[in-house]
Order: C-alpha cells, then sequence, then structure tokens
C-alpha cells in the first residue's frame, strides 16, 4: 500500500494555484489535508478579527476538500509535535508545505524537517504565498533592499511567475481512520458577546474569486484615484483574502494586468495595483531581512523618541472618540468591519503618533487585534512607515491633518456620516471640523459638542508643533 503524503495548510487556505496541492497530486499517494490550530504559528498568538476569518476560511476549504472527495484533518497543539505524531500514526512518508516566511516559523520548519529526517520522511517546502521568495530579490551587492521603488522594479525584473494551476477535481484520502477536532472544537468564533456582526466578508478561496472579479469589473478603472477615496468603493478589499493565502498574488497581478491588455482599463491603472501588491511584498521581504521590524524601530535613533504614556487619548482612539470625524469614523469602522480604509489608516495612525505622541507599537497591537487582514510584516512596516522610523518611511517632518485630509478624501463628508451618524446632519463645509460650525447649525444638525459628540482631545496646531519639536530632537 502506498504511503500517504500529508498536505499542511497554514496561510495558503486555497486548492487553485497553490505549489504544495500540486506536489501532493503529482505524488500519487494518499493524500491527508492538515491544519494545526497552533498559537504560536506565527511567532505570536493572532487577534481576535483574524479568529473570526480563520474560522469562516477553515470552513470554506473543508468544504471544498469534501467536494473533492477528501477532508480537512484538525489538531491542536504544537504544529512541530502534530505534525510529526500525525506522520507517525499514518506512516506518511512526506510532509508538503508552503512555506512561512516569519522568522520564527522559518526557524520551526527548519527544525521539522530536520527532526523528520531522522525518522526517514521528507518535508517539501514551497512558496505559494507570495511573488518571490525573500532573499530572492536583492542590490547588486547582494543586500535586501531599503527603498521600495528601486524594490520594485527589480521585483518585476527578477520574479518568475507561478504557472496557474487549477484546483484538483478529486483528492484521495486514505481509508484508515485518522482521528482529529473539528473547527468548531477551536472556539474562533467569538462569543459572549459575538460582536462580529458588521463583518460583511466572505472568507475562502470562492469568495475571493468573487471579490476580484468585483474589484476588476467596478472599482480598478478608476483604483488610482479612488483608492484615497473612502466615500467610494475604490479598493479592492483583497487584504485579508491575500493574508490567508485565498488568492495567490500573481493570480491577482495578472488579472490586472490582462484587464489592460485588452483595453478593459488603463495600463497605469493596472500597474497602480500591481504596485499596491509589490508594497505587501517588500514588507514580507523586509520582515525576513530584519527579524525585530514589529518591536524595534528600523532607524534607531527613533527609539529616543519621548513617548507619552496618553491612556485616556490611547482609549479615545480606539473608541473612534478623538473629536476628529475622520479619526474617529475611521477607527469605528474598524471596529465594527473588521477593515478600514487605507488612506484613513494613514491618518489614524499619523494621529496615534505625531498628534498624541504615543509609541506606533500601540496602535500595531490594536490593528493586530482588530484587523482581519492584519499581517506581521506590512503591520509593521506600515505604522513604522508613518512613524518615520521604518525602511523607506515618510518623512518625519509628514504630520497628516485629520481636518484637511477629510476635506480632500471625503470631500461631502459621506464617509464620515455612514460612520459617525451624530454628525450626518451637518454641513460638509464643517463636517470635518465641527468645532468651526456656528451655533445655530450644530444645533440644527442636533450636534452638542462635548455631550453627543466630543470636542478634540488635542489641538492639532499645537500637536504638531510638539511633534516636530520631538522629531527633531532625535537628529540632534
Amino acid at each position: 500500500m502506498t504511503a500517504p503524503v500529508i498536505l499542511w495548510f497554514r496561510r495558503d487556505l486555497r486548492l487553485a494555484d497553490n505549489p504544495a496541492v500540486e506536489a501532493a497530486v503529482q505524488s500519487g499517494a494518499p493524500v491527508i489535508p492538515l491544519y494545526v490550530s497552533d498559537e504560536g504559528l506565527e511567532g505570536r498568538p493572532i487577534g481576535a478579527a483574524s479568529r473570526w476569518w480563520l474560522d469562516k476560511s477553515l470552513h470554506a476549504l473543508a468544504a471544498d476538500l469534501e467536494q473533492r472527495g477528501s477532508r480537512l484533518v484538525i489538531r491542536s497543539g504544537d504544529a512541530e509535535a502534530e505534525v510529526l505524531r500525525l506522520a507517525e500514526e499514518t506512516g506518511a512518508s512526506c510532509v508538503l508545505m508552503n512555506r512561512l516566511f516569519e522568522p520564527e516559523a522559518w526557524e520551526r520548519d527548519r527544525r521539522l524537517a530536520e527532526r523528520l529526517k531522522e525518522t526517514g520522511r521528507e518535508a517539501r517546502g514551497f512558496n505559494g504565498t507570495l511573488l518571490a521568495a525573500p532573499g530572492s530579490v536583492q542590490t547588486k551587492a547582494g543586500d535586501p533592499f531599503k527603498v521600495f521603488t528601486p524594490f520594485m522594479r527589480a521585483l518585476w525584473d527578477q520574479a518568475r511567475a507561478r504557472p496557474s494551476r487549477q484546483a484538483p477535481e478529486r483528492l484521495p484520502f486514505p481509508e484508515a481512520a485518522i482521528g482529529a477536532d473539528s473547527i468548531d472544537s477551536l472556539g474562533l468564533h467569538p462569543r459572549k458577546p459575538d460582536w462580529s456582526g458588521g463583518f460583511d466578508w466572505t472568507p475562502g478561496e470562492a469568495g475571493a474569486a468573487a471579490t476580484l472579479d468585483r474589484f476588476l469589473d467596478e472599482a480598478l478603472g478608476a483604483y488610482a484615484e479612488d483608492r484615497d477615496r473612502p466615500d467610494r468603493e475604490g479598493t479592492s478589499r483583497l487584504s485579508p483574502h491575500l493574508h490567508f493565502g485565498e488568492i495567490d498574488p500573481w493570480r491577482a497581478v495578472h488579472a490586472a494586468r490582462a484587464a489592460a491588455e485588452r483595453g478593459d482599463v488603463a495600463h497605469g491603472q493596472a500597474e497602480k495595483f500591481a504596485a499596491e501588491i509589490a508594497w505587501r511584498e517588500f514588507s514580507a521581504h523586509l520582515l525576513c531581512a530584519f527579524p525585530n521590524l514589529p518591536t524595534k524601530a528600523f532607524r534607531p535613533e527613533f527609539d529616543r523618541m519621548p513617548w507619552r504614556n496618553d491612556l485616556e487619548g490611547i482609549e479615545a482612539w480606539r473608541r473612534g472618540r478623538t473629536g476628529y470625524p475622520l479619526v474617529d469614523a475611521g477607527m469605528r469602522q474598524l471596529w465594527t468591519t473588521g477593515w478600514m480604509h487605507n488612506r484613513v489608516r494613514m491618518v489614524v495612525a499619523s494621529f496615534l503618533i505625531k498628534d498624541l505622541l504615543v509609541d506606533w507599537r500601540e496602535g500595531e497591537a490594536w490593528f493586530w487585534d482588530t484587523l482581519v487582514d492584519a499581517d506581521l510584516a506590512s503591520n509593521a512596516q506600515n505604522w513604522q512607515w508613518t512613524a518615520g522610523s521604518g525602511a523607506d518611511a515618510a518623512p518625519y517632518f509628514r504630520i497628516y491633518n485629520p481636518v484637511s485630509q477629510g476635506e480632500k478624501f471625503d470631500p461631502k463628508g459621506d464617509y464620515v456620516r455612514r460612520w459617525v451618524p451624530e454628525l450626518a446632519k451637518l454641513p460638509a463645509d464643517v463636517i470635518h471640523a465641527p468645532w468651526k460650525a456656528p451655533a445655530d447649525v450644530l444645533r440644527r444638525a442636533g450636534v452638542e459638542l462635548g455631550v453627543t459628540y466630543p470636542k478634540p482631545i488635542v489641538d492639532h496646531g499645537a500637536a504638531r508643533l510638539r511633534a516636530l519639536d520631538a522629531l527633531k530632537s532625535l537628529r540632534t
């Protein structure tokens, strides 16, 4: 009887365009699809919103496997130990997986491969999550890129796309009984209370494909302009699907470029979207080269920043009660849906770091817990970019004005009205700065500052000068 192979799913929760799945099919052996619930899988426990997404994505993968005569084996505990145990129980000859490139995961996979080899088994790893494996795109001197634009040029020049593969029609499962947990037993969905009522998402491979199709049909044509408009549906919303590996990033890039080749959209629109995929890639490559990115300033001088321990300010920021409508709208959107518009992410991050002088790690930790697309590399890189402490970071003197950002990118106030309904009746010319509204305008709109809606917790002009002084002190 042919020994089975273990197909170990991690953040590659799809069957199409999946190198590990393809290798399992080509082996000709019975295949044991496995998912191990391990709190240390990404170096730290995933956040609550990500747990919600993972629950739905695992159910979708399990259903897709059942349609192909297979089933998803769920185990809980230390991933390394559980994989070894399953290999012993089933006599599996090989473990197939798509690599995780976070430093702790990489080291664990290395140890697992050694231990499997000691028992006469093989471990085979593939890149099924990124456009190119970290370390494969380097400067001419053989160093990791620290600036995005040259990295992107080298990426498109050097990276080779994986051939697209349809999901297999059948995936033979071993006849022997295999013990497993249930997905529901993992307790991933929130209970008592269930705060996920506003999560309007469809996790899973089919959901990812539908999201890409919608984006191509409805938003790609004006992506370069509308991606900055939170009042419009101008973004792809693919980020959580990409994080959980429900779609190959190459498929998204090729689909956008194919639309341009057909003349459906301008080439510039497709390339702007491809650049955003490349930025995600840049973050992943940086994390592999600089493992301390989530915990230490990339530019060491920023570790001398005189951060403030502003507990009241942090809480007001988390709850969308800062008195700055665009900031509050973004934070409420995040709390309600598990996602926030990209432009608004920059504004709320700038507000926490520079208006309140709160350590960027506080914000990164909150996003990690509340975002369905929380990604260790992207989260750390983007927060450090805003702080000015990261690779290819925003200039230290860039401090987003939440009022002017709202007036520019939400000119009619539609985004604010949706997420801050107590301001819905204010006219557009004051909705982003209600404290400037005449008393009669506030009265007609039913707004009483400090009662129905908070007054600003900080004066942006004064906070900007304070931040600039603090940032300048790092340069001496």
